[in-house]
């Protein structure tokens, strides 16, 4: 070969050397400093990143740990107060709508829960695309204003109070509640069940503080209920401030994620993802009865005033156990193990409401069911996590499921006051709420099923793959 021709094939090994390195440089660029929100949009470039390999997720660090504490104050202003609804279930039933049924006033919080829920739909999409601080600060914005606005409602003014804490409430908490709980597979793997849980157990400890906080502010004569609500509204701004100043991503997501039809075409085809959204929707529909009606139904009842208000906290405070617990040792029992026993031990409870008539009974079932409660919520977002095996796409995963799974918890407890009526005839909705947490437990099951068969084919195809190697 003549020397021209040499330094020829030199210069191209040059010029490939770096080209290498200028896709190199430009493939780690896609990695961001977690201390600084995204500014890249999935529109505004064409270069699209791959989610990071299991190996390359730090298990927590300090980035991931704060994410997980303000992830926590996010479900606890959010979904916490969600949860605390029986409270006002209680007073607006008794004192401030009282010209309302008691199916009337549920809607206000079926309409709050399902909105947090459903609203996951496009908040999954939203995330997806890499616009998780647009979703944690518009609706830190959006749920503050809203609860402020409560408190200016008046007395037996049922549409100021649906509007501000049946809709803006829960579009403000439902644009937070997929993303905080879907940025923290950024940082975990081997722990995500852990992360999980601890981030799903902040609804609980919000479920005990808020009703605790609003039955001695809103029966409190002195104070009543325009400050009662200003003063819980003050408490979760100041939480969600928190929330919004530790929370970080780890990567920005610039990757467009598929259509959401040909992305909901693709997912019925997962007959075990199918089974778990429908047992998700069908649970539902019972699983908010005691959340709801567990006060009231004491108090009507006849039972002290004073225990009957710590009812629903004696729940909570067994729900955020449940919710806690789990992360411990789901990876040994298996977390679509720990869902189908807690709903199953949740559906036998709801039924036994039909037989609540003493302080003990509702210490029992308040004990009992807020644990496995408590259980079943800790375990929604890692048994979603563990039926999708591209993890680009759980964003999309779990909105289509909490979506459909709202339209369960948006009926429900209204079923349950019309089925309760002015008569609070109760074994009426506690049976209702009991058979629909049973077939929940079914279609679990069946999830559970399925998937099994799936990784059973899966094993045989592999191999059979290594007999051929």
């Amino acid at each position: 070969m003549s020397q021209p021709q040499v330094e020829l094939e030199e210069n191209k090994e040059g010029v490939t050397s770096s080209q290498a390195s200028v896709h190199k440089s430009e493939a780690s660029a896609t990695i961001r400093d977690c201390s600084r929100p995204p500014t890249a949009r999935a529109e505004d470039t064409e270069r699209k990143q791959a989610p990071p390999a299991p190996g390359d997720l730090p298990e927590g660090g300090w980035a991931g740990w704060l994410t997980v504490a303000g992830a926590f104050l996010i479900q606890m202003t959010g979904f916490g107060y969600t949860g605390s609804f029986g409270v006002y279930q209680d007073y607006y039933t008794r004192v401030y709508l009282s010209n309302e049924s008691s199916s009337a006033i549920s809607w206000i919080g079926s309409v709050n829960a399902y909105l947090v829920i459903a609203s996951g739909l496009l908040a999954g999409r939203l995330y997806d695309r890499g616009y998780f601080y647009y979703l944690l600060y518009g609706g830190s914005l959006l749920l503050a204003f809203s609860l402020f606005m409560l408190s200016l409602a008046k007395p037996g003014q049922y549409y100021q109070i649906f509007l501000s804490q049946g809709v803006g409430v829960g579009i403000g908490a439902g644009m937070m509640y997929i993303p905080s709980v879907a940025v923290v597979s950024q940082y975990f793997l081997k722990r995500r069940a852990l992360a999980m849980t601890i981030v799903a157990s902040g609804s609980s400890l919000g479920a005990i503080v808020h009703p605790i906080m609003l039955n001695n502010t809103l029966n409190n004569p002195k104070i009543g209920f325009a400050t009662a609500a200003r003063a819980n509204a003050g408490m979760i701004t100041g939480l969600l401030v928190i929330a919004c100043v530790v929370m970080r991503t780890r990567t920005t997501q610039v990757k467009t994620p598929p259509p959401l039809w040909s992305s909901a075409k693709r997912f019925i085809k997962d007959g075990a993802y199918v089974f778990a959204a429908l047992g998700m929707t069908v649970f539902a529909l019972g699983f908010y009865f005691p959340l709801f009606y567990l006060q009231l139904d004491a108090l009507t009842h006849g039972l002290d005033e004073t225990f009957s208000f710590y009812s629903l906290v004696i729940l909570n405070s067994c729900s955020f156990l449940g919710r806690l617990s789990p992360g411990f040792f789901a990876n040994k029992l298996g977390v679509e193990n720990i869902t189908v026993v807690s709903t199953f031990i949740c559906a036998v409870l709801i039924i036994g409401m039909i037989g609540l008539s003493s302080v003990a009974s509702v210490v029992v079932i308040g004990v009992i069911y807020g644990f496995f409660a408590g259980t079943y919520i800790a375990m929604l977002a890692p048994l979603l996590a563990h039926l999708t095996d591209d993890m680009s796409e759980l964003g999309v995963r779990m909105g289509l499921a909490f979506a459909v799974c709202g339209f369960g918890t948006l009926v429900g407890t209204p079923i349950d006051g019309a089925l309760l009526t002015g008569d609070y005839i109760w074994w009426r909705p506690a049976l209702f709420s009991g058979l629909m947490a049973f077939l929940g437990f079914a279609s679990f099951s069946t999830s559970i099923i399925l998937l099994r068969r799936r990784k059973m084919r899966l094993r045989a195809a592999e191999a059979a793959a290594n007999e051929k190697a």
